[in-house]
């Protein structure tokens, strides 16, 4: 897609239950009777890579409906592709499901459980003149298969007796061809202005070890042939896809009408996601991961699931995403505000406050005496006592976050500079009367004094200039702080030319700091989540951390802010 309309934002306010078309057609169906009032959904991935955030739009309509509807839903993989596809996206896909918060209640398919049922249909067709034995090269096949502008042209096997079309398929499962010899085809029209409808291919020999079905097979059937026929095995009311399988439905609809099958499910197309700085094509991903451009498949940085949760993101989050998006037919382009104000929405409610400075600038306050520790008590929630409170050590020596001291601050400036005042967060005042620098210039430290009567009070007949955070330099301690922003620069890098990223890749997508954090987050366990006061919602690593040496990402800023520098 070159240009999109993009997706209005929806406000906390609107109610994101609203009825969509596709629900207002099961509920069509369902009040007419329609199989039994039954619905009867699933999910279909293919296990060739790691889900990303469009699937989880796909999974929640399918597996949202049939709770709704007081049905079920299948998980099943489409697995037709052994060159592809493994157990560890198998595993992976299953994992991603269960953490947004779905069960496919025991009913989890593979189409390879299908494959002698399919291999009989595909006999069944042949038995029909519906199907036939085609040994011409893949070349061939393209180029006799036409274009959009002129029919395609019948293959010189196409009228092969329906005898030696049932040899030739048996002999190919026996494995006596090798790749690419022969394929079967469905005999349906060459000069169908649907490209699908031209005697698509429904197997072909592929000598590769299946991880379901090990070397048992050597002929697997193409995804087409499979995905609608392993629908109507399940006993699927209502087949859910995304728009690019419009011009699929004519062949689905071919395959279970020649075959006579018991169950004809009804397939509804709806728009895929598309969101601002993101990638949904697996086949790019996968450039991505193995060219080393980041960390696998579940980098803090990627757009699949595995890397949302590894981030910090909430399964809620997510789901709160798929609701205010919607279901339609037509293509648009989603902010990425839209989801980042989803989460922070579920964050701002569970996230401990605590207090971290990523870069730190030290802090001696010299009217304050030199072994004294006051202890301030802070909360860990302003709105919501039941989380708690924690000790903050107050001391001689802090430090406070580069960024909020300018020694020639600009107008309007509302933090700390020389001869200025300010509040340190649940503290006093202080006002910074020294710079102490370096030979080249650069600030080292502050020398400041505080106000013992401004603990909790407002100073008299002066004005403060603002409120900043702050860190004990005895108390606290120093932690490593990934501070992930968007992989891409460009906000539709589907429209770029995936072979050259240096062009579209955002050099600042990972900064690793060495920042202050306040001594309660020594303990803070792998998947815990904090907002760091004034700077982000922060998510312990549940990888890379270690036991009291715990890794913080950041998940999300505080505003919809965001720069090549931050």
């Amino acid at each position: 897609m070159h240009a999109h309309q993009r997706t209005r934002f929806v406000s906390k306010s609107e109610d994101t239950n609203a009825a969509d078309f596709i629900r207002n057609i099961i509920e069509e169906d369902v009040k007419a009777g329609k199989n039994g009032g039954r619905v009867i959904t699933r999910f279909p991935p293919e296990p060739n890579g790691f889900l990303h955030i469009g699937h989880a739009k796909t999974i929640c309509l399918n597996f949202g409906l049939a709770v709704e509807k007081g049905g079920h839903c299948f998980l099943r993989f489409d697995d037709t592709n052994p060159g592809k596809e493994s157990t560890e996206y198998v595993e992976a896909i299953m994992e991603d499901i269960q953490w947004l918060g779905f069960d496919w209640e025991g009913r989890l398919r593979f189409a390879s459980d299908y494959f002698e049922q399919l291999y009989a249909c595909a006999i069944t067709l042949i038995k029909k003149g519906k199907a036939y034995v085609c040994s011409q090269t893949p070349e061939e096949i393209r180029e006799y298969r036409g274009t959009l502008r002129e029919p395609g042209r019948d293959s010189p096997y196409r009228n092969r007796s329906v005898e030696e079309n049932l040899d030739l398929f048996e002999r190919m499962r026996a494995g006596e061809f090798q790749d690419g010899a022969h394929v079967l085809r469905a005999k349906i029209d060459m000069s169908s202005p649907n490209l699908n409808m031209r005697d698509p291919t429904i197997y072909r020999i592929r000598r590769m070890s299946h991880h379901q079905t090990g070397d048992f097979w050597v002929i697997y059937p193409l995804y087409d042939f499979t995905h609608c026929l392993s629908d109507s095995i399940e006993g699927i009311t209502h087949s859910l896809c995304t728009l690019e399988f419009e011009d699929h439905r004519p062949l689905y609809d071919w395959f279970l009408e020649e075959l006579e099958t018991d169950c004809h499910p009804r397939q509804i197309e709806f728009s895929r996601l598309f969101l601002e700085y993101t990638l949904m094509s697996k086949r790019k991903m996968i450039a991505l991961v193995e060219g080393g451009h980041v960390n696998g498949w579940d980098d803090p940085r990627m757009w699949t699931l595995a890397g949302f949760r590894r981030r910090g993101y909430t399964a809620k989050s997510i789901r709160d995403f798929c609701k205010r998006i919607g279901i339609s037919k037509s293509e648009s382009m989603t902010e990425i505000y839209v989801l980042e104000d989803c989460l922070r929405q579920d964050l701002e409610e569970k996230a401990l406050r605590v207090m971290g400075v990523l870069y730190p600038l030290k802090v001696v306050i010299e009217n304050y005496q030199e072994n004294q520790v006051e202890e301030l008590d802070a909360r860990f929630h302003p709105n919501d006592e039941t989380m708690g409170t924690r000790i903050l050590p107050f001391t001689k020596e802090l430090y406070i976050d580069r960024s909020d001291f300018e020694e020639d601050p600009p107008a309007g400036y509302r933090r700390l500079s020389p001869g200025r005042e300010v509040r340190l967060r649940y503290g006093y005042v202080i006002r910074c009367d020294r710079v102490i620098k370096d030979e080249r210039g650069k600030v080292l430290e502050l020398r400041c004094n505080y106000d013992p009567e401004t603990l909790g009070k407002k100073p008299i007949g002066r004005k403060v200039n603002g409120v900043i955070h702050w860190v004990s330099a005895i108390h606290s301690f120093e932690a490593e702080v990934r501070l992930y922003n968007r992989l891409f620069l460009d906000k539709n890098p589907a429209d770029s030319d995936i072979t050259d990223l240096s062009n579209i890749l955002n050099p600042h997508s990972l900064q690793t700091v060495k920042g202050r954090l306040e001594k309660s987050l020594q303990g803070a366990k792998p998947g815990d989540r904090f907002q760091f006061e004034r700077t982000g919602y922060f998510y312990v690593d549940p990888v890379d951390s270690r036991e009291n040496a715990p890794i913080f990402n950041r998940i999300v800023t505080l505003r919809n802010s965001w720069s090549k520098k931050d």
